[in-house]
């Protein structure tokens, strides 16, 4: 891993930076104080990969069925992030969407 860019954690949910340094203990209760999103949860960790069996890359990871609720695997890392997303937020896209729908 390269040490040419920043590492931050970003929320899963609502894309934006946590006040979290990559290293940094998670506690099992922490929210994302944008949107209230929890940070110790699958979503977060560096194994979670939706094609892996279980949806973790950890073949000894107990089954976590909430991918998106804080749970006490002991395996979970945090996933760090190098650069931001390019292209509008996620908050950006939904409020598009929405405004498809209105009269």
């Amino acid at each position: 891993m390269s040490n040419d860019h920043p590492q931050y954690l970003q929320c899963w949910r609502c894309f934006k930076d946590l006040p979290l340094e990559v290293g940094e203990r998670v506690m099992l209760h922490e929210e994302c104080p944008s949107c209230g999103a929890g940070v110790h949860c699958c979503k977060m960790c560096e194994y979670y990969d939706t094609t892996a069996y279980n949806e973790c890359h950890e073949p000894i990871a107990e089954r976590v069925v909430h991918k998106d609720k804080a749970n006490f695997c002991d395996l979970f890392s945090p996933k760090a992030h190098h650069e931001k997303p390019k292209g509008p937020s996620r908050e950006e896209q939904l409020k598009a969407a929405a405004a498809l729908f209105k009269d």
